[in-house]
């Protein structure tokens, strides 16, 4: 997908990328059925709520970049962003519906991955399933003409359609008064690898 697909309100993009496909150059895939959209300084959840830090920098452009932190000081969270250059938005993946390399990925979430439900159903899981880590942060998603990155990381649209009616909620595991009251994210209805069931 071109780089302008990206260059959109988070809250634009995300329902946009459910069931497309999130492919490593390791040969591990998966579509994508759950989402959350940050933004920047109307959005108190947001890392880039204040301003523009090393952590967050990414965040802020070029849109169709992958920005990856670390979060509870042990896992990896990767998200899509999005908005014009300078302007802070990204998208969370929260999780993905296994496609290939399923053996490689329960290797990398080891024992205590029982079913494939548990490969990438929630943020934390798609990242160590995919094996990917800090040193992922800001590979540009973007292939064809650029091949930059030599296509590491690349979201691709294998012809499958995002939802019509796809089910939306508040964000996941946000205090009160974070923008916990904003319905930012979307999932494909129906599908197991969603990572909680919704409330509403």
């Amino acid at each position: 997908m071109r780089r302008s697909f990206y260059e959109r309100d988070a809250r634009e993009l995300a329902p946009e990328l459910l069931n497309q496909v999130l492919v490593m150059d390791s040969g591990l895939s998966g579509r994508i059925v759950e989402v959350e959209a940050y933004r920047g300084s109307d959005d108190p959840a947001s890392h880039a709520r204040r301003r523009m830090t090393p952590r967050n920098a990414t965040m802020f452009g070029p849109p169709g970049h992958l920005y990856v932190y670390l979060t509870y000081g042990m896992h990896w969270c990767a998200n899509v962003v999005c908005e014009t250059d300078g302007e802070p938005g990204a998208v969370l993946l929260r999780a993905l519906t296994p496609m290939t390399g399923l053996d490689l990925m329960y290797a990398n979430r080891g024992p205590i991955a029982k079913k494939d439900t548990d490969l990438c159903s929630g943020p934390a899981k798609l990242t160590q399933a995919l094996a990917i880590t800090g040193s992922d942060d800001t590979t540009n998603l973007i292939i064809g003409k650029e091949k930059i990155d030599k296509g590491k990381i690349k979201i691709i649209n294998d012809g499958t359609s995002p939802p019509t009616d796809p089910g939306v909620s508040t964000r996941i595991g946000l205090r009160k008064g974070e923008g916990d009251d904003f319905l930012w994210r979307w999932y494909v209805r129906g599908v197991p690898d969603v990572s909680r069931a919704p409330k509403n």
